[in-house]
């Protein structure tokens, strides 16, 4: 099977244009999508391929296009919503919360949404405050929604196509700083089922569990925990709802300690509801509390240094790792 070298953004992209070639009935639409080719490139090219009725430039109006998706979904259509960022969605949570993630169920079963909202979230370099916020936890408050967070792009590209192939609303949550990142993926098509994790580093001696680009920082630390003597096992689960949490509790039965790296903040956040499985599954694994590293409690700032500080860091997930080992 042959390889090829490509950006996170580059296997979104192919995901896209493969599914829009295997099913007509899929389009994409939102702000810049088509003759910008995207606010940050991810339909480069799309425009020309499928023309302007399957790749939409919308208005500044998030309520609005995503509200003709949910009606586009009801009809037969699947339609990718792009939002230029996810901090914009807020704009649009009636028509996700109260329409996208509830008519498959108010509908008793006759209308499905077959939709995927995608885009970049999460806090990016200096953008301060009203451009950084972690959505996860909100979208997987409510039933009805599939949550999605790729870490690599091996992983953004295959859950994406089965995002767009799956026939419930799901939120697709890009962290905008993994764009850059480059990853051989497979030439041949492939998916990756939703709701299933990864383990991405085997170890013995503590489970990370970390998504998105935590996972990513966690995966470059391993250098530092070797010279520490610690092995860890990190645990990706790629998609937080649903949540692979078989896998999470077999690595804890392992390790018989968990930390918990997220972007989100403490209270209310994805970890927090990872750890309530855990400890509701796990309670007799543990050797140790569960230890969990998030951002502070307050709105990010635009300052440099202040932004860093406020941010999970590596720094801080090896003080984590070494509290639930009793190594401080």
């Amino acid at each position: 099977m042959g390889t090829q070298t490509v950006f996170f953004r580059e296997a979104l992209n192919q995901a896209m244009v493969e599914e829009m070639e295997r099913d007509p009935n899929v389009f994409l639409i939102g702000e810049e999508v088509g003759r910008y080719n995207g606010a940050y490139k991810v339909s480069l090219g799309m425009l020309d391929r499928f023309g302007p009725k399957r790749v939409v430039d919308s208005p500044i109006s998030e309520n609005g296009f995503t509200g003709l998706a949910v009606g586009a979904a009801m009809t037969g259509l699947r339609p990718i919503v792009e939002y230029m960022s996810f901090n914009f969605s807020l704009v649009a949570i009636d028509q996700i919360v109260s329409n996208a993630a509830k008519t498959l169920y108010m509908s008793g079963g006759q209308f499905s949404i077959p939709m995927v909202m995608r885009g970049p979230g999460g806090p990016a370099a200096q953008v301060a405050a009203q451009h950084s916020n972690v959505m996860d936890s909100i979208f997987a408050y409510f039933p009805g929604l599939k949550v999605v967070l790729p870490s690599t792009a091996y992983d953004a590209k295959g859950l994406l196509k089965s995002a767009i192939r799956d026939n419930n609303p799901v939120v697709f949550i890009e962290n905008e700083m993994l764009y850059g990142l480059k990853q051989e993926i497979p030439e041949e098509e492939y998916t990756l089922p939703l709701g299933v994790g990864e383990v991405q580093v085997t170890g013995r001696d503590v489970t990370i569990v970390a998504y998105s680009r935590m996972a990513h920082m966690v995966r470059q630390m391993v250098p530092e925990f070797e010279k520490e003597g610690i092995s860890m096992e990190l645990v990706d689960p790629r998609t937080i709802k649903p949540l692979d949490i078989e896998l999470i509790a077999r690595s804890v039965a392992k390790t018989h300690r968990v930390v918990i790296v997220e972007e989100g903040h403490r209270f209310c956040g994805v970890g927090a509801g990872i750890a309530d499985e855990i400890y509701a599954r796990c309670f007799d694994d543990l050797d140790a509390p569960i230890a969990r590293v998030t951002h502070t409690e307050n709105p990010l700032p635009y300052a440099k240094g202040i932004e860093a500080a406020s941010l999970p860091s590596p720094a801080a997930v090896m003080r984590a790792a070494k509290a639930a080992l009793y190594r401080l």
